[in-house]
């Protein structure tokens, strides 16, 4: 069901645009096993609007822990920075894949607070890429951002 004030419209092009993969964690919609969900980058009780440079297609598990977070602490220094911004950041600039493409890995503060927040690496999803490794599909794609 889309959020409120998310048209019909904004769902399908942020969907397309994400290649059908949470921008977060970089599931992909296609075999996951709940909806993806359109969400607000900065969420409306931040000022937040549902314009598609604030809008983001998130799994479940990412948008559960992002919540109305637009900021963390990073777990190296402890100091609050902001989150990943799908519309302002570009992924690869902060975070890669670990050696075995399995978890995700900070690279930035703002990379390390991400993954903290936002549970990247929840025991399910690893689990999940493993049996995307064995099927060839993963890691995805980069798109050229």
């Amino acid at each position: 069901m889309p959020a409120r004030g998310i048209t019909q419209r904004q769902k399908q092009s942020v969907t397309e645009r994400a290649g059908n993969q949470c921008e977060y964690c970089r599931s992909p919609g296609r075999v996951g096993t709940h909806p993806f969900s359109v969400e607000h980058i900065t969420p409306r009780q931040k000022g937040g609007t549902s314009t598609l440079d604030n809008l983001a297609l998130s799994c479940q598990g990412c948008n559960n822990h992002k919540h109305t977070k637009v900021e963390a602490n990073d777990p190296d220094t402890g100091q609050t920075v902001p989150l990943y911004h799908p519309r302002r950041h570009r992924w690869r600039d902060h975070f890669c894949w670990s050696e075995d493409l399995t978890t995700i890995v900070g690279l930035t503060p703002t990379g390390r607070a991400t993954v903290e927040a936002l549970h990247l690496n929840r025991e399910m999803v690893v689990n999940f890429r493993r049996l995307l490794i064995q099927l060839g599909q993963h890691p995805p794609e980069e798109a050229d951002e």
